[in-house]
């Protein structure tokens, strides 16, 4: 045989060096070997005891709070009564006070197709104290019933909280023991940041909408006690033009109202809190995002109000996902990520979460900002002035998890598991913040994903594992 020659020899090497740095660019994170049990996702049925409406004529039922204005001093407290109206006075006093106060709300109905709901009760109870417990009473006579929250401290940078984040929840099976999962956690969230997909009332002949009336019987062990912060996502929209209905959102916007006024938002589907020391922004994947229309204005005037030196974090809560390596709603976000992920890495957000995907992703912290239609710079690149994107879609939902993934994993992606769970994010001050990630069929304590998260303003240093 003939000696390669030196030219062949560099040839080989090229080429090795070639096909080397192709398997390295295709090199994601991690996709874990975990593999569910595989079942169906199965709803409960109307008559377990998660449903069931509390004792006594026209007792108040689908207890709610979220966060009432802009700085974490005032909540909307929410609830039906089924029969009549009665009281709208919600009667509250703090853990140290005898002094028992009142505040009035208002009532509201809506029909859909051949459902009329019970009467939706909203009251927002205004200059509370921060970090501060207080009991709440609603109903009358003999169908009073009470519940307590804790405000938060009061906004400032080094503040610790801790949020539970959860998205696309449902009533099944496997919803209750995301939802238990979530409680039963030692780490305590104060307050839940919710990515969209309530109840999937949509699912169901003609959008049922007492499935609307038994999600909220369900979830209210929880958010009667602690704000749930709202995100639209696509099973609330419920347009059904071939059943006559044709205003979308209608259940969604007369059960869950938001202070969304105090950000000097024109619509409930985007708007912004300041809650200790985070400064959260909620934007909506299915309203207009373009270019002159509203919730596009909103942002782009938003952006810049967001002091890193009073509220150092700055989460963005949205439902459809911009980064996604499963084949399910693949891209869908693509349209809004370039029209806003500019503005992200300008305003240097810390992270973005996401649902609508239902399994659990998270990437490393990439942009892809230099991309112009033309220029074929379409790869997404590390970029330390980047958020972290985590799709959380896996609360349990009936439409069941999303098990295809793209392959080979996409370098942008740091970890993913189609599983159903929740997540914590513990902010400890400023500069830092421990995230974890729970998978159902794990022990309450077990971090199944985690990382610690360091601010991009105060501290933005490379967190990544790679």
């Amino acid at each position: 045989m003939n000696p390669l020659s030196s030219s062949s020899i560099c040839s080989i090497v090229i080429i090795s060096i070639l096909v080397s740095n192709s398997v390295l660019l295709c090199i994601g994170g991690k996709t874990s070997i975990y593999v569910r049990k595989a079942e169906k996702s199965v709803e409960m049925p109307l008559h377990s005891d998660v449903f069931q409406a509390p004792s006594g004529y026209n007792a108040p039922q689908q207890v709610h709070i979220t966060q009432g204005d802009h700085i974490g001093k005032a909540v909307i407290v929410s609830w039906v009564t089924q029969d009549e109206p009665r009281s709208n006075t919600v009667v509250y006093w703090s853990e140290n006070s005898k002094e028992k106060k009142k505040a009035m709300g208002k009532v509201y109905t809506y029909k859909f197709y051949n459902y009329t709901s019970g009467y939706i009760h909203h009251c927002t109870i205004r200059n509370l104290e921060y970090d501060t417990k207080y009991y709440y009473v609603v109903g009358d006579r003999n169908s009073m019933r009470k519940f307590w929250f804790t405000t938060p401290p009061e906004v400032g940078p080094d503040v610790p909280y801790t949020f539970g984040i959860m998205g696309d929840l449902g009533q099944t099976y496997a919803s209750n023991l995301t939802l238990t999962h979530y409680e039963k956690n030692p780490l305590n969230g104060q307050a839940v940041l919710f990515v969209g997909d309530l109840s999937y009332a949509d699912n169901h002949p003609n959008h049922d909408n007492v499935r609307w009336d038994t999600w909220a019987r369900f979830v209210e062990r929880s958010v009667a006690y602690q704000p749930w912060i709202w995100t639209a996502g696509n099973h609330e929209i419920d347009f059904a033009p071939e059943i006559g209905e044709t205003k979308p959102f209608k259940p969604y916007t007369h059960r869950y109202h938001v202070p969304y006024r105090a950000s000097q938002s024109t619509a409930p589907f985007w708007y912004s809190i300041k809650r200790a020391s985070t400064y959260i922004i909620v934007l909506s994947s299915y309203s207009a995002y373009g270019k002159y229309t509203p919730q596009n204005q909103w942002l782009e005037q938003e952006l810049p109000k967001v002091n890193r030196s009073e509220t150092p974090w700055l989460i963005v809560l949205m439902h459809s996902p911009w980064y996604n390596s499963y084949s399910y709603h693949y891209m869908e976000g693509e349209t809004m990520r370039v029209m806003y992920e500019p503005w992200f890495v300008e305003h240097k957000v810390d992270i973005v979460l996401s649902g609508h995907v239902h399994a659990y992703e998270r990437s490393e912290r990439i942009s892809n900002v230099a991309y112009n239609i033309v220029n074929g710079i379409c790869s997404p690149v590390k970029d330390q002035s980047a958020p972290i994107y985590i799709t959380i879609g896996d609360g349990g939902n009936i439409e069941g998890l999303a098990n295809n993934m793209t392959e080979p994993q996409p370098e942008y992606s740091a970890y993913r598991e189609a599983s159903f769970g929740h997540a914590i994010f513990d902010i400890k001050n400023r500069t830092h913040a421990h995230y974890s990630w729970h998978r159902n069929h794990d022990g309450y304590a077990v971090e199944a994903d985690s990382m610690w998260f360091f601010n991009r303003f105060w501290n933005p240093v490379d967190e990544s594992s790679r």
